[in-house]
């Protein structure tokens, strides 16, 4: 869906992220985001401005106590298509992760509106997503008259969303695993669908040697951090469907699931 890039640089041992979209579309700024014409509408199609997805949100975000942040953006297909990561802290904030939102559009008629919730740890711009797209709108007929509602609701339902991530983080961090636990882990999870079997190595050498301090302990955030360091590589428009599944294998073996 959206075209490989190589990985940018990245800062290391920060306080605040530097958001990175690690694989996907160019990165732009958000002039050039802005300045991408929008295909004329017809009876059945309504295309919006990639920018006004991005407004919209921002000015519900400003509406209430929540600030955002950092933000990235990308396009691809002659500015087709859109994807971008924004950054959105509360007054009480983690000190190794932040949450984000991540947006996207189409002109193309690929894919919706849309926005999604997850996280993004600081040490090293690993990106997770918490869910299935929680917003969608299809460009059709009424969608900016709609958008705004639609924007203000889905954040008040990615905000329970987001407290959701912050004990499943905990609980994590709490639950220590053996290397045996940790590999029968790795090839479960390529039977759900969070990676292939191509995959496996970079997990396991992440696992056994995680380049970053913070992932030295021996528990499933750790084990969490070795897939998502290995996924951001792939295609990001996957990334969602590949952490929601990662999520749903972890909070089993840790006992979050119901």
């Amino acid at each position: 869906m959206i075209a490989n890039l190589d990985p940018q640089p990245q800062l290391i041992q920060r306080r605040s992220p530097n958001l990175v979209l690690h694989c996907g579309a160019s990165h732009v700024e958000l002039d050039e985001v802005r300045a991408v014409a929008t295909p004329r509408h017809t009876q059945s199609w309504c295309p919006i401005p990639h920018a006004e997805l991005i407004s919209t949100v921002q000015r519900t975000l400003a509406s209430t106590n929540l600030r955002i942040g950092a933000q990235a953006h990308s396009l691809s297909h002659e500015g087709q298509r859109y994807f971008g990561l924004m950054e959105v802290h509360v007054q009480k904030s983690s000190d190794d992760y932040c949450w984000v939102l991540g947006l996207r559009n189409s002109h193309d008629k690929t894919f919706p509106a849309g926005i999604v919730a997850g996280a993004s740890v600081f040490v090293c711009d690993n990106l997770s997503f918490s869910g299935e797209i929680k917003f969608a709108r299809k460009h059709t007929r009424f969608i900016v008259r709609d958008l705004p509602q639609l924007v203000s609701r889905s954040i008040g339902l990615l905000l329970a969303k987001w407290h959701d991530q912050d004990k499943r983080i905990a609980a994590y961090k709490e639950a220590e695993i053996t290397d045996i636990e940790a590999h029968d882990l790795v090839i479960r999870a390529t039977d759900v669908g969070v990676c292939s079997n191509r995959l496996i190595p970079p997990v396991l050498h992440e696992w056994r040697e995680p380049r970053h301090d913070a992932f030295e302990g021996r528990n499933v955030w750790s084990l969490f951090n070795a897939f998502t360091e290995s996924l951001k590589e792939g295609n990001l428009a996957e990334l969602p469907k590949r952490t929601e599944a990662l999520h749903g294998l972890l909070d089993t073996h840790v006992g979050l699931a119901a």
